[in-house]
């Protein structure tokens, strides 16, 4: 049933995008028929299509910047970054897959040879996020059509312009129809999208409650690729350091970037006992100069609002119930306007807890634990289902050798923020964060699957073993057979 819905400026509560709802089986089977073409192409015709594409994006960097701030509510700073990204991505994406599915040749018996080659997998539903609308979903439509793929994208239901515009894009650089569709709408018309039989795979970023759904829905789809990319509840350790101001500096950009609404954000602030006074103050002083402002605001706000009053009431709950439950509060959380979702970033200790909430919280919201060895801050880092991403922030390299080893994530990092992972790596986690299909530089893996051929221009064969002789009769091999 085709329903009309709303975009929302955050930052504003003006209406940005109107529009209805779409078919999703109907997309499905246009990509369906316009994927044998597609896949046909060589490479190098597919590739100078997304370069078109990118061309596209490059000539229209500061409107889609524009687009990405205020549907999402990010400073313009922050979305720039974005569409850099999106460009940036092409090359690396043709780098990825030249790297990650090249042809092959191996070694094998002489008159023969033996070849390795990718195909792709027909056709890929992507579902996009809200928090980075162009770069996340991006990030899986340029491989998936480098492989050969035909896509059908849906975009967030929170951020629809965002979503058109990189459709529009495809479009504007001339790609075959049905390449590349687009489905708006909400949670029903992704139940519609995910459970059509006629799609190959699905690509999802999102969170782990949805991705846990989409994982049992696939449990008997075996025949159907599955990319999983969910959140994290992510650590960031603060030990031996000399320098206190660095360490909380990059203890507020992992935590409070993006008002909190990366995946890779940082949740929990685990410190030495030691540090914990310095630190703690600290981390609230620089916390208290951050300007939370709308996104084309002078001077420039490190944040903008979370995405709609909804989350935004939700993260207002979910502080009061870690203080209902024994934490103690070191910065409160604030709602500086009633009608619109701005937040005040949060910090609260909850070392006292008897059980801490093991949720993504995805908003800026940083519990704070102290510890009194080493050994029980990995221990805390790992106390979680997650495994995105984790960091250490101070000690010693065999201190951070020590917690490279141990840590449960798929990104670990030492004097650097939890967030800010580079495209040209992989990009996921384990536990609750993901499938093992990581993403960003290692997209290529799944977009395209191995076959191996072995291969003669001329067709010889013989058994030399296990025959009997031609002059031989039956009744004689059957005596010899019985022992008789």
């Amino acid at each position: 049933m085709v329903t009309e819905f709303t975009s929302i400026e955050p930052a504003t509560g003006a209406i940005l995008w109107k529009g209805q709802s779409g078919d999703a089986d109907a997309a499905v089977a246009d990509a369906r028929k316009a994927w044998p073409t597609w896949a046909a192409l060589p490479v190098t015709k597919r590739i100078e299509a997304v370069r078109r594409y990118a061309n596209q994006i490059r000539g229209q960097a500061e409107e889609l910047a524009e687009l990405i701030s205020r549907e999402t509510g990010k400073p313009i700073w922050e979305s720039r970054t974005e569409v850099e990204s999106v460009v940036k991505k092409i090359d690396i994406s043709v780098t990825a897959y030249a790297e990650r599915t090249p042809q092959r040749q191996l070694s094998s018996q002489p008159n023969m040879r033996a070849a390795l080659r990718h195909k792709p997998h027909g056709v890929l539903a992507v579902l996009g996020p809200y928090n980075f609308p162009a770069h996340l979903p991006n990030g899986h439509i340029v491989p998936a059509l480098i492989a050969g793929n035909t896509v059908v994208f849906k975009p967030s239901e929170k951020t629809p312009a965002v979503g058109q515009f990189l459709f529009d894009a495809f479009k504007k650089a001339g790609l075959p129809g049905g390449v590349v569709n687009i489905v708006q709408g909400g949670p029903e018309v992704g139940k519609q999208l995910t459970a059509n039989d006629d799609i190959d795979g699905l690509l999802f970023t999102g969170s782990a409650q949805t991705g846990v759904a989409l994982n049992r829905q696939f449990a008997n789809r075996p025949n159907k690729i599955l990319a999983l990319e969910m959140g994290g509840n992510n650590p960031i350790i603060v030990w031996d350091t000399d320098d206190i101001h660095s360490a909380a500096v990059l203890v507020v950009q992992s935590a409070f970037l993006s008002a909190g609404q990366r995946c890779s954000a940082a949740s929990r602030m685990i410190v030495k006992d030691e540090l914990y006074d310095r630190v703690v103050k600290e981390v609230k002083r620089i916390a208290d100069r951050l300007i939370i402002d709308e996104p084309f605001s002078k001077p420039a706000p490190f944040m903008g609002p979370v995405i709609d009053n909804d989350v935004a009431d939700g993260l207002t709950e979910s502080f009061l119930t870690l203080m209902s439950h024994g934490g103690r509060p070191i910065k409160h959380m604030a709602r500086p306007l009633d009608d619109r979702p701005f937040l005040t970033p949060g910090i609260i200790d909850v070392t006292a807890m008897e059980e801490r909430l093991d949720i993504e919280l995805f908003g800026p919201i940083l519990q704070v634990i102290r510890v009194a060895d080493f050994e029980e801050a990995i221990a805390e880092a790992n106390n979680t289902r997650y495994g995105l991403s984790a960091a250490l922030v101070g000690g010693t390299a065999t201190q951070y050798d020590q917690f490279w080893s141990n840590s449960r994530a798929g990104i670990v990092n030492w004097n650097k923020m939890t967030v800010g992972a580079s495209s040209e790596a992989p990009f996921g986690g384990i536990g609750l964060s993901g499938n093992h299909r990581p993403s960003a530089y290692y997209a290529a893996d799944y977009c395209a699957y191995p076959v191996v051929s072995m291969e003669a221009e001329q067709t010889r064969a013989s058994i030399g073993i296990g025959l009997k002789d031609e002059d031989r009769t039956e009744t004689e091999t059957a005596a010899e057979v019985s022992g008789q």
